[in-house]
Protein backbone atom coordinates (compact mmCIF):
# COMPACT_ATOMS: atom_id res chain seq x y z
CA UNK A 1 0.00 0.00 0.00
CA UNK A 2 1.49 3.37 -1.02
CA UNK A 3 0.75 6.82 0.33
CA UNK A 4 0.60 10.00 -1.65
CA UNK A 5 2.88 12.90 -0.84
CA UNK A 6 0.01 14.76 0.81
CA UNK A 7 -0.97 11.72 2.89
CA UNK A 8 2.58 11.38 4.14
CA UNK A 9 2.72 15.12 4.82
CA UNK A 10 -0.53 14.94 6.81
CA UNK A 11 0.70 12.01 8.91
CA UNK A 12 3.98 13.79 9.63
CA UNK A 13 2.10 16.94 10.61
CA UNK A 14 -0.11 15.01 13.03
CA UNK A 15 2.93 13.33 14.60
CA UNK A 16 4.69 16.69 14.90
CA UNK A 17 1.66 18.29 16.58
CA UNK A 18 1.38 15.33 18.99
CA UNK A 19 5.04 15.63 19.93
CA UNK A 20 4.74 19.37 20.45
CA UNK A 21 1.71 18.90 22.70
CA UNK A 22 3.49 16.15 24.64
CA UNK A 23 6.58 18.31 25.02
CA UNK A 24 4.59 21.35 26.14
CA UNK A 25 2.70 19.30 28.73
CA UNK A 26 5.93 18.17 30.37
CA UNK A 27 8.14 21.19 29.72
CA UNK A 28 7.27 23.41 32.71
CA UNK A 29 10.25 25.29 34.06
CA UNK A 30 9.39 26.45 37.56
CA UNK A 31 12.38 28.80 37.58
CA UNK A 32 10.72 30.75 34.76
CA UNK A 33 7.14 30.62 36.05
CA UNK A 34 7.28 30.93 39.87
CA UNK A 35 9.00 32.61 42.80
CA UNK A 36 9.45 30.94 46.19
CA UNK A 37 8.06 33.69 48.40
CA UNK A 38 8.51 32.46 51.95
CA UNK A 39 9.72 29.57 54.07
CA UNK A 40 13.43 30.15 54.61
CA UNK A 41 14.59 27.58 52.08
CA UNK A 42 11.78 25.10 52.72
CA UNK A 43 10.43 25.69 49.23
CA UNK A 44 12.71 24.35 46.50
CA UNK A 45 12.88 24.03 42.72
CA UNK A 46 14.91 21.00 41.72
CA UNK A 47 16.49 19.36 38.70
CA UNK A 48 16.09 21.27 35.46
CA UNK A 49 13.24 23.25 37.00
CA UNK A 50 10.63 20.54 36.41
CA UNK A 51 9.79 19.82 40.07
CA UNK A 52 8.87 22.20 42.88
CA UNK A 53 8.49 21.11 46.51
CA UNK A 54 7.13 22.83 49.59
CA UNK A 55 7.87 21.60 53.10
CA UNK A 56 6.58 22.26 56.60
CA UNK A 57 8.25 21.72 59.96
CA UNK A 58 7.61 22.95 63.49
CA UNK A 59 9.28 26.28 62.69
CA UNK A 60 7.66 27.25 59.39
CA UNK A 61 5.82 26.26 56.27
CA UNK A 62 6.55 27.59 52.78
CA UNK A 63 4.92 29.00 49.68
CA UNK A 64 5.29 30.24 46.12
CA UNK A 65 3.50 32.48 43.62
CA UNK A 66 3.43 32.84 39.86
CA UNK A 67 5.49 35.55 38.21
CA UNK A 68 2.60 36.32 35.84
CA UNK A 69 -1.00 37.34 36.34
CA UNK A 70 -3.85 35.58 34.54
CA UNK A 71 -7.25 36.83 33.48
CA UNK A 72 -9.44 33.88 32.43
CA UNK A 73 -8.33 30.56 30.99
CA UNK A 74 -7.56 27.08 32.26
CA UNK A 75 -4.81 26.43 34.77
CA UNK A 76 -3.53 22.90 35.41
CA UNK A 77 -1.03 21.69 37.97
CA UNK A 78 -0.07 18.21 39.08
CA UNK A 79 0.31 17.82 42.86
CA UNK A 80 1.41 15.00 45.09
CA UNK A 81 0.09 15.80 48.54
CA UNK A 82 1.71 15.22 51.94
CA UNK A 83 1.81 11.43 52.56
CA UNK A 84 1.35 9.50 55.79
CA UNK A 85 -0.07 11.13 58.91
CA UNK A 86 -0.73 14.62 57.51
CA UNK A 87 -3.38 15.62 60.08
CA UNK A 88 -3.22 19.36 60.79
CA UNK A 89 -1.47 20.28 57.56
CA UNK A 90 -3.09 22.27 54.76
CA UNK A 91 -1.84 22.50 51.20
CA UNK A 92 -3.44 25.57 49.63
CA UNK A 93 -3.49 26.02 45.85
CA UNK A 94 -5.40 29.01 44.57
CA UNK A 95 -5.80 32.05 42.34
CA UNK A 96 -5.95 35.45 44.03
CA UNK A 97 -5.97 39.10 43.02
CA UNK A 98 -3.95 41.81 44.73
CA UNK A 99 -5.31 44.48 47.02
CA UNK A 100 -7.95 45.03 49.66
CA UNK A 101 -10.98 43.81 47.71
CA UNK A 102 -9.53 40.44 46.85
CA UNK A 103 -10.95 37.85 44.49
CA UNK A 104 -9.96 34.22 45.04
CA UNK A 105 -10.61 30.77 43.61
CA UNK A 106 -9.44 28.27 46.24
CA UNK A 107 -8.41 24.65 46.41
CA UNK A 108 -7.32 23.61 49.91
CA UNK A 109 -6.32 20.06 50.82
CA UNK A 110 -6.84 19.19 54.48
CA UNK A 111 -4.58 16.40 55.67
CA UNK A 112 -5.70 13.54 57.90
CA UNK A 113 -4.44 10.60 59.88
CA UNK A 114 -2.82 7.74 57.97
CA UNK A 115 -5.38 5.72 56.07
CA UNK A 116 -8.09 8.37 56.29
CA UNK A 117 -9.24 10.25 53.17
CA UNK A 118 -8.05 13.76 52.42
CA UNK A 119 -10.66 16.52 52.48
CA UNK A 120 -10.83 18.80 49.44
CA UNK A 121 -12.00 22.27 50.54
CA UNK A 122 -13.11 24.79 47.89
CA UNK A 123 -14.16 28.42 48.12
CA UNK A 124 -14.83 31.45 45.90
CA UNK A 125 -14.17 35.03 47.04
CA UNK A 126 -15.46 38.14 45.29
CA UNK A 127 -14.40 41.62 46.38
CA UNK A 128 -13.04 40.24 49.64
CA UNK A 129 -16.12 38.20 50.55
CA UNK A 130 -16.08 34.40 50.59
CA UNK A 131 -18.16 32.06 52.78
CA UNK A 132 -18.93 29.85 49.77
CA UNK A 133 -17.30 26.65 50.98
CA UNK A 134 -17.90 23.20 49.60
CA UNK A 135 -15.98 20.16 50.82
CA UNK A 136 -15.43 16.71 49.35
CA UNK A 137 -13.80 13.46 50.40
CA UNK A 138 -11.12 12.46 47.92
CA UNK A 139 -12.02 9.18 46.21
CA UNK A 140 -8.38 8.16 45.69
CA UNK A 141 -5.07 8.43 47.53
CA UNK A 142 -3.68 11.84 46.47
CA UNK A 143 -0.33 11.10 48.10
CA UNK A 144 0.82 8.00 46.21
CA UNK A 145 0.99 9.61 42.76
CA UNK A 146 0.68 13.00 41.10
CA UNK A 147 -2.86 14.07 40.20
CA UNK A 148 -4.01 17.04 38.12
CA UNK A 149 -5.97 19.87 39.74
CA UNK A 150 -7.45 22.42 37.35
CA UNK A 151 -9.35 25.69 37.42
CA UNK A 152 -11.36 26.83 34.42
CA UNK A 153 -12.15 30.52 34.79
CA UNK A 154 -14.25 32.33 32.20
CA UNK A 155 -16.57 35.36 32.34
CA UNK A 156 -19.47 32.88 32.59
CA UNK A 157 -18.31 30.28 35.10
CA UNK A 158 -15.64 28.83 37.39
CA UNK A 159 -15.08 25.07 37.29
CA UNK A 160 -12.91 23.08 39.70
CA UNK A 161 -11.59 19.82 38.24
CA UNK A 162 -9.69 16.85 39.67
CA UNK A 163 -8.08 14.64 37.01
CA UNK A 164 -10.49 16.26 34.52
CA UNK A 165 -13.51 15.33 36.66
CA UNK A 166 -15.52 18.47 37.56
CA UNK A 167 -16.16 18.64 41.31
CA UNK A 168 -17.70 22.09 41.51
CA UNK A 169 -19.08 24.85 39.30
CA UNK A 170 -19.74 28.43 40.35
CA UNK A 171 -21.72 30.21 37.65
CA UNK A 172 -21.92 33.90 36.89
CA UNK A 173 -25.22 35.00 38.41
CA UNK A 174 -24.74 38.75 38.26
CA UNK A 175 -28.22 38.96 36.74
CA UNK A 176 -29.50 37.84 40.17
CA UNK A 177 -27.29 40.29 42.07
CA UNK A 178 -24.57 37.75 42.90
CA UNK A 179 -21.03 39.16 42.52
CA UNK A 180 -18.69 37.22 40.25
CA UNK A 181 -14.87 37.52 40.09
CA UNK A 182 -14.09 38.75 36.60
CA UNK A 183 -12.69 42.30 36.82
CA UNK A 184 -9.29 41.60 38.40
CA UNK A 185 -6.41 39.48 37.08
CA UNK A 186 -5.03 36.92 39.53
CA UNK A 187 -1.77 35.19 40.31
CA UNK A 188 -1.43 31.52 41.18
CA UNK A 189 -0.31 30.80 44.74
CA UNK A 190 0.38 27.71 46.78
CA UNK A 191 1.46 27.17 50.38
CA UNK A 192 1.95 24.37 52.88
CA UNK A 193 1.20 25.36 56.46
CA UNK A 194 0.04 24.18 59.86
CA UNK A 195 -3.67 24.66 60.59
CA UNK A 196 -4.26 22.17 63.38
CA UNK A 197 -6.38 24.72 65.26
CA UNK A 198 -9.24 24.09 62.77
CA UNK A 199 -8.35 21.86 59.80
CA UNK A 200 -8.85 18.39 61.28
CA UNK A 201 -12.11 17.71 63.14
CA UNK A 202 -12.34 21.32 64.19
CA UNK A 203 -8.92 21.30 65.80
CA UNK A 204 -9.38 18.13 67.87
CA UNK A 205 -6.51 16.34 66.10
CA UNK A 206 -3.16 18.10 66.37
CA UNK A 207 -0.16 17.91 64.04
CA UNK A 208 2.22 15.08 64.95
CA UNK A 209 5.59 16.75 64.49
CA UNK A 210 7.46 13.46 64.74
CA UNK A 211 6.49 13.00 61.06
CA UNK A 212 7.98 16.35 60.01
CA UNK A 213 9.17 17.64 57.66
CA UNK A 214 5.95 17.30 55.66
CA UNK A 215 6.30 17.75 51.91
CA UNK A 216 4.06 18.44 48.89
CA UNK A 217 5.36 18.21 45.31
CA UNK A 218 4.36 19.97 42.08
CA UNK A 219 4.98 19.41 38.38
CA UNK A 220 3.54 19.99 34.88
CA UNK A 221 2.11 23.47 35.29
CA UNK A 222 0.14 24.57 32.23
CA UNK A 223 -2.01 27.57 31.23
CA UNK A 224 -4.44 27.74 28.32
CA UNK A 225 -6.12 31.00 27.36
CA UNK A 226 -9.51 31.34 25.73
CA UNK A 227 -11.04 28.21 27.23
CA UNK A 228 -14.73 27.61 26.57
CA UNK A 229 -16.60 26.42 29.66
CA UNK A 230 -17.77 22.83 29.74
CA UNK A 231 -21.54 22.38 29.54
CA UNK A 232 -21.94 18.90 28.11
CA UNK A 233 -24.22 16.21 29.47
CA UNK A 234 -21.16 14.24 30.59
CA UNK A 235 -19.90 17.26 32.54
CA UNK A 236 -23.24 17.59 34.36
CA UNK A 237 -23.40 13.86 35.07
CA UNK A 238 -19.93 13.88 36.60
CA UNK A 239 -20.82 16.87 38.77
CA UNK A 240 -23.92 15.06 40.06
CA UNK A 241 -21.86 11.92 40.75
CA UNK A 242 -19.31 13.86 42.81
CA UNK A 243 -22.01 15.72 44.74
CA UNK A 244 -23.95 12.54 45.50
CA UNK A 245 -21.02 10.35 46.50
CA UNK A 246 -18.27 12.63 47.80
CA UNK A 247 -19.60 16.00 48.97
CA UNK A 248 -19.52 16.34 52.77
CA UNK A 249 -20.32 20.05 53.17
CA UNK A 250 -22.25 22.60 51.12
CA UNK A 251 -22.76 26.13 52.42
CA UNK A 252 -26.02 26.30 50.46
CA UNK A 253 -27.58 23.73 52.82
CA UNK A 254 -26.19 25.18 56.08
CA UNK A 255 -29.21 27.11 57.36
CA UNK A 256 -27.76 27.37 60.89
CA UNK A 257 -24.79 29.29 59.56
CA UNK A 258 -27.01 31.82 57.80
CA UNK A 259 -29.85 32.56 60.25
CA UNK A 260 -30.95 35.54 58.16
CA UNK A 261 -31.31 33.38 55.09
CA UNK A 262 -29.09 31.49 52.66
CA UNK A 263 -26.95 33.45 50.19
CA UNK A 264 -28.77 34.66 47.13
CA UNK A 265 -27.20 32.19 44.71
CA UNK A 266 -28.51 29.36 46.87
CA UNK A 267 -32.03 30.80 46.93
CA UNK A 268 -32.36 31.23 43.20
CA UNK A 269 -31.36 27.60 42.72
CA UNK A 270 -28.67 28.24 40.16
CA UNK A 271 -25.59 27.47 42.21
CA UNK A 272 -24.09 24.06 41.39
Amino acid sequence: MSFSFYSRLFICSVITIFLLVAYTAGATNFYDEFDITWGGGRGKITGAGDILTLSLDRVSGSGFQSKKEYHFGRIDMQLRLVPGNSAGTVTAYYLASHGRHQDEIDFEFLGNASGEPYTLHTNVYTQGKGEREQQFRMWFDPTSHFHTYSIIWTPQTIIFLVDDTPVREFKNMEAFGVPFPKQQPMRLYSSLWNADEWATRGGLVKTDWTHAPFMASYRNFNVKAGVVSQSSLTHKQKLRWVRKNHMIYNYCTDAKRFPRGLPRECKVGVHV
